[in-house]
């Protein structure tokens, strides 16, 4: 049985445990109360391996719920790197974080840190679920590939699914639909790509056929070579500026012109930017700067919308390995469809972690103590750098 401390008590083994820690941690304790040190999340059945153990008297406390108490049940998940909070919604149509919450939540120095949150909320018109994502600046992209990976793996879990699993998914780009293989990837079927120019959007001017294919757009005052496409969401797409044709995109400094591409006035909704290399006919290079996430390890609709406009530019065969800072993702093309498929990676960071309360996360204050159980491959006091590293990125237990 853990033990109980008075406040004083508590004070004074946080101090210690600040002392003996490089980083810094926040108290465990509510006021005016005597809490467990430290609860054991060890004990759970199988049945009920998605619940976590409530304390003694208390009612039992639903896998991912917000009660009026402020606690947030969350996990967290990983697609090559570009990491997401996914919450259980499905018993609300209505986000359980505001936008404004998921800014704190997301901020990887006084939050928890990742690129978004998603939502698994109820599916309608006979889809499945419905997926919901707020941006790490708190605005909602229309869809996620990573996104939808790691929402489909999260389904498995939250439902308790084993083997091949296919679901209906709706986004606000549409019906996406997922598919669990045999080797635990993901496969999704991300549509047809939308080349329309108006319905990008985009007010570069077009071809004689609506699109916007090899046009120049002019950022701080360089030409560019840009192909244009929606996977349900804006892409801008570019091989090399007008200049030289050829990008080396590990020279590319995102930070001073991926805000540019974002905000250019040719984009009245903004828009998410890739920078590639081409290696062969059928292996690409890439770095993005998300719109609303800026420079992130991974964009599965930015890789899908790389090889369209690399096979419209004439650079590569229909299906192609596009290499991303976080890993490979397989995408093709397909000609019998129109159907742009997406392969890769989905795997989970940090299982039942907790934090309390939320009104820190509106406030922008620290977070008081991380519970929840350790996984085998997390660690403490780690979390994702901006340059890289992101498939070893772990959940952290205190404040970082």
């Amino acid at each position: 049985m853990a033990a109980s401390i008075s406040l004083t008590q508590s004070f004074r083994l946080r101090d210690a445990l600040v002392a003996a820690h490089p980083f810094r941690l926040a108290s465990p304790f509510r006021f005016g109360r005597s809490f467990p040190l430290f609860q054991n999340p060890s004990s759970r059945s199988p049945s009920a391996s998605m619940s976590v153990q409530a304390p003694k008297k208390s009612p039992d406390v639903e896998f991912l719920d917000r009660r009026e108490s402020g606690i947030l049940h969350f996990v967290k998940y990983h697609g090559l790197g570009n990491d997401f909070i996914m919450v259980d919604n499905r018993n609300s149509s209505e986000p359980k974080v505001t936008p404004e919450q998921a800014v704190k939540l997301c901020e990887r120095n006084i939050g928890v840190g990742a690129d978004g949150v998603i939502f698994v909320l109820p599916g309608v018109n006979d889809t499945d679920y419905t997926m919901r994502i707020f941006n790490s600046d708190g605005s909602e992209p229309e869809m996620c590939g990573n996104g939808i990976r790691c929402f489909a793996r999260f389904i498995t879990e939250l439902e308790n699914l084993h083997g091949m699993q296919s679901f209906r998914i709706h986004t606000g780009a549409g019906l996406i639909v997922p598919e669990i293989q045999s080797d635990g990837k993901v496969k999704v079927d991300m549509g047809q790509p939308i080349l329309h120019a108006p319905d990008i959007p985009t007010m570069i001017p077009a071809d004689k056929n609506g699109s916007v294919i090899k046009a120049e757009l002019v950022v701080d005052g360089i030409s560019w070579n840009v192909t244009c496409v929606s996977m349900g969401n804006p892409h801008c797409v570019t091989f090399g500026t007008k200049k030289c044709e050829a990008l080396q995109v590990d020279d590319i400094k995102l930070e001073d012109i991926g805000p540019k591409f974002e905000h250019h006035e040719m984009f009245p909704s903004r828009t998410n930017t890739e920078f590639v290399q081409v290696i062969s006919r059928s292996h690409l290079k890439m770095r993005v700067w998300e719109r609303g996430a800026g420079a992130t390890l991974a964009c599965g609709t930015g890789a899908c919308a790389v090889v369209v406009a690399a096979v419209l530019e004439g650079h590569t065969e229909r299906h192609c390995v596009v290499e991303l800072p976080g890993g490979p993702l397989e995408i093709e093309w397909r000609e019998e469809d129109n159907h742009v498929y997406m392969t890769g990676p989905a795997e989970w960071q940090a299982k039942r972690i907790l934090t309390s309360p939320t009104e820190s996360v509106t406030r922008g204050l620290r977070f008081p103590f991380f519970t929840g159980t350790l996984e085998k491959h997390q660690t403490y006091g780690t979390h994702r750098g901006e340059s890289g590293g992101g498939g070893s990125t772990k959940a952290t237990y205190g404040t970082h």
